[in-house]
């Protein structure tokens, strides 16, 4: 592999979280927060006091769910309610609201874009005591709160999830409604003939930061499961932990029992049980693999996601591999050209080596390896949103996508690519790129190593016109800032 120089890419931390789940504040956009995640409610707390105490007109959780929805005659007609703070989301500063998912001893609330200022919101915590009037609504069979007004009150509570897995597919499951919840051993499901395990939005119109949906079945029902960032954004483990699962994993989800005409989870929380890409004894996770210092010895496992082409004068090649935790680039690895051609994409890979940093790519030198039996080929993520953010390194060597892109001219100002990254090249030499995304210009690369210049990929950026827009795929690859391996394009406009 030829290790050039690339240009360095400059980015600002300006990671925008967008509303896009049920009735949510849709135009709105909101700074990153992570207050609202499980880690403030994974534990019950000690309560502080009866969390079924009501003050003189307040209604009880039966009270509450006996009175009107604000229709017809019973449209003006309030309720009020007292319970505790188990979650918020995001401060909309533009329309100065937030939604509050509350509980007490017998049941739970969702209100639904209390007005607040940046002050107040910022004093409701987590387990406080809050009292609430305002009018029962429902939206798509989620029954809320609406034009509420609040007051903060003395107590503390905090509850402990209840586990609704045997109500799951019977009609005792609503009662549970808006309450923090464990679901167990959960199967995830593909959302689509293509095996995708989420998507970002509900039907895969978004990119990353935005909301993410998922199926897992249990009992032979199927039921959709949502990450709301107005709740757990793009920087909570959460979100990440879903980004990353596979098909057939089963997990256990904790969340908030939201309804929208059915049960539509909102996640806080996922604890893998049993994992698709599961280890062999005595080797790494890849959060094992992270933490382990440069230079030392490391066993990892993962699936062959490409390969780059065979130096028979070497005896070795490098590998890009990925489970479903993360991806490893494996530098110059020694084979015979019989194993080489044994190395066929999605296969499973043992991996014995040292695990190195060059110019900030993490990769794994000096490396042995074993075939093992099972298959697994990545979805290419989308990192879009992420160009912009320091979150991209988690994504070092992944197979990603990158929308919208256009092409911008090199640094002569007229070239729409160059033979090597100061086009000191020819035909063959490596492609060097920059694409404008939101604003920002980028370098990418096709690395002739990988696909070389009878492939389309190559033909295609020989042809580029200043202007054109594209969707890439390729492999996070890094020197001194991300410098991705380019494998596909296609031209937008």
């Amino acid at each position: 592999m030829k290790k050039l120089l690339a240009l360095v890419l400059v980015v600002a931390f300006t990671l925008v979280v967008f509303v896009g789940c049920g009735n949510n504040n849709n135009d709105v956009t909101t700074e990153a927060t992570t207050e609202a995640t499980t880690e403030a409610t994974t534990e019950a707390t000690t309560s502080t006091v009866d969390p079924n105490a009501k003050s003189e007109g307040v209604m009880t959780y039966a009270e509450f769910m006996a009175a009107k929805n604000d229709k017809g005659e019973y449209k003006d007609v309030p309720v009020v309610i007292e319970a505790f703070v188990q979650a918020k989301q995001v401060y909309s500063k533009d329309y100065q609201n937030t939604s509050l998912y509350l509980q007490d001893g017998d049941g739970a609330y969702f209100v639904y874009r209390i007005k607040c200022t940046q002050e107040e919101y910022d004093s409701i915590k987590v387990g406080q005591k809050i009292k609430v009037t305002g009018i029962k609504s429902e939206w798509s069979g989620e029954v809320e709160i609406t034009d509420a007004t609040f007051e903060l009150e003395e107590g503390e509570y905090i509850a402990a999830p209840v586990d609704v897995t045997s109500s799951l597919g019977t009609d005792n499951l609503i009662n549970f409604m808006n309450q923090y919840a464990v679901f167990s051993n959960m199967t995830v499901e593909a959302m689509d003939e293509e095996g995708n395990a989420f998507y970002f939005n509900y039907d895969n119109s978004g990119s990353y930061g935005k909301d993410l949906y998922f199926k897992v079945s249990v009992g032979g029902n199927v039921y959709t499961f949502t990450v709301e960032t107005d709740l757990c954004d793009s920087t909570t483990n959460v979100y990440n932990s879903v980004t990353n699962l596979c098909v057939g994993d089963i997990i256990n989800i904790k969340g908030v029992v939201y309804w929208y005409n059915g049960l539509n989870t909102h996640t806080t929380e996922i604890e893998m049980v049993e994992s698709v890409n599961g280890k062999s004894e005595g080797v790494m996770t890849y959060e094992e693999f992270e933490a382990t210092e440069n230079d030392q010895n490391v066993v990892i496992e993962a699936y062959i996601q490409a390969k780059q082409k065979y130096a028979a004068s070497y005896g070795n090649t490098s590998l890009y591999l990925q489970d479903q935790d993360g991806a490893y680039f494996v530098y110059r690895i020694n084979c015979t050209q019989e194993e080489y051609d044994s190395m066929t994409i999605g296969s499973k890979i043992k991996i014995s080596g040292r695990k190195t940093e060059w110019s900030g790519e993490v990769e794994i030198s000096d490396a042995t390896f074993e075939l093992k039996n099972g298959s697994y080929i990545a979805k290419p993520l989308d990192v879009t949103g992420m160009l912009n953010s320091p979150m991209i390194d988690q994504h070092m060597n992944k197979f990603v996508t990158f929308k919208g892109a256009e092409v911008v001219a090199m640094a002569d100002g007229k070239s729409a690519f160059y033979y090597n990254h100061d086009n000191s090249g020819s035909e063959g030499s490596d492609l060097y790129f920059n694409v404008s995304i939101n604003g920002t210009v980028y370098t990418f690369t096709i690395e002739t190593d990988l696909c070389d210049s009878t492939t389309a990929v190559y033909k295609i950026v020989q042809n580029f016109e200043i202007g054109q827009i594209i969707d890439l795929e390729g492999f996070l690859y890094w020197y001194l800032a991300p410098n991705p391996h380019i494998t596909s394009i296609k031209v937008v406009v």
